[in-house]
């Protein structure tokens, strides 16, 4: 992944404002669970979510944010 975080971070805040006309504060307050159980259908299945050994490497790159 090239990109860091922060820029898939304003990404998304982006796409929640146009998409689902949330303001700033709403994206992030919101857990990815909950953003992908508004913009998936019901009868999609939502990936099992992040695990820790990817938490670590993104926390090991990221570390001045």
């Amino acid at each position: 992944m090239s990109e860091s975080f922060s820029d898939n971070a304003r990404r998304l805040a982006g796409a929640a404002g146009r998409l689902l006309s949330w303001p700033p504060d709403w994206f992030w307050n919101a857990t990815p669970a909950e953003l992908a159980a508004i913009l998936c259908g019901e009868d999609e299945d939502i990936a099992g979510g992040i695990t820790r050994q990817t938490i670590e490497q993104m926390m090991e790159r990221e570390r001045n944010g």
